[in-house]
């Protein structure tokens, strides 16, 4: 989304999302990247998925309740693209137009994930519904983050200090097909997808996460700017404003 406004000199913005199952670390990496660009003075949007406007964080809260566990896939698939056309419409491309750059926790990869593959409804009326909730905006850059283990090690790392949300809840099983389909995506879209391991320390995996970011901003490959203290200090900002 590098192209010019049509009779302008802004440039358009960059959109990045952060994928992954649950306790992969997409929170935390994208506030990394978003503090970092932030100090070279890119201005940020940061979203999520389900969410990000009044009428999205409304259906969010339906989808998650774990009180809703009649939900029928159906449904819950249609809540997601609906949150998802709102916040696009609302919020997504506004802020493109502006030349932010928009990071979003989740977007339309995580239907496939979890809808198509998790869940098991036809790929090819999700590839269609998300294509029509999109309205043609698509990420320049896709981080997956994995946990390197089983399904078990990233719901434990999601639910540790909190109730487990309806998703949360499916089960193992649902979880490990969620993950195979992130991987089976990353295959399909290298050129955007790009997998990172999260099985070390958060300055860690941060480090490799600037690495696949550094052809859209050169300084993340810069040595000098990228140093072991520079990665330190966004790990002790995270911490310190109580995040995990």
């Amino acid at each position: 989304m590098n192209d010019q406004e049509s009779g302008g000199t802004r440039a358009r913005g960059v959109f990045i999302t952060f994928e992954g199952g649950d306790g992969a670390g997409k929170s935390t990496h994208l506030f990394f990247v978003a503090e970092a660009l932030r100090s070279f003075g890119q201005k940020v949007e940061c979203l999520r998925e389900p969410g990000g406007t009044i009428i999205g964080e409304q259906l969010r809260n339906t989808v998650l309740d774990p009180g809703n566990y009649v939900m029928a896939d159906e449904c819950e698939l249609l809540i997601y693209e609906a949150a998802r056309a709102q916040l696009v419409a609302q919020v997504i491309e506004p802020a493109l137009a502006m030349g932010k750059v928009v990071l979003c926790d989740r977007f339309a990869d995580s239907t496939v994930a979890y809808q198509a593959y998790g869940r098991g409804i036809d790929r090819g009326f999700i590839d269609r519904a998300n294509r029509f909730a999109c309205q043609g905006i698509w990420p320049d850059r896709t981080i997956l983050l994995v946990t390197g283990g089983d399904a078990e090690v990233g719901l434990e790392r999601a639910t540790h200090d909190k109730h487990a949300d309806r998703l949360e809840m499916a089960g193992v099983d649902f979880h490990e097909r969620v993950n195979l389909g992130y991987l089976e995506l990353a295959a399909e879209h290298s050129d955007r997808v790009r997998v990172v391991v999260s099985d070390e320390g958060k300055a860690a995996t941060a480090r490799k996460v600037f690495a696949e970011l550094s052809d859209l901003f050169p300084w993340m490959a810069d040595p000098t700017v990228c140093t072991d203290s520079f990665f330190e200090e966004l790990e002790l900002k995270r911490d310190l404003m109580g995040r995990k």
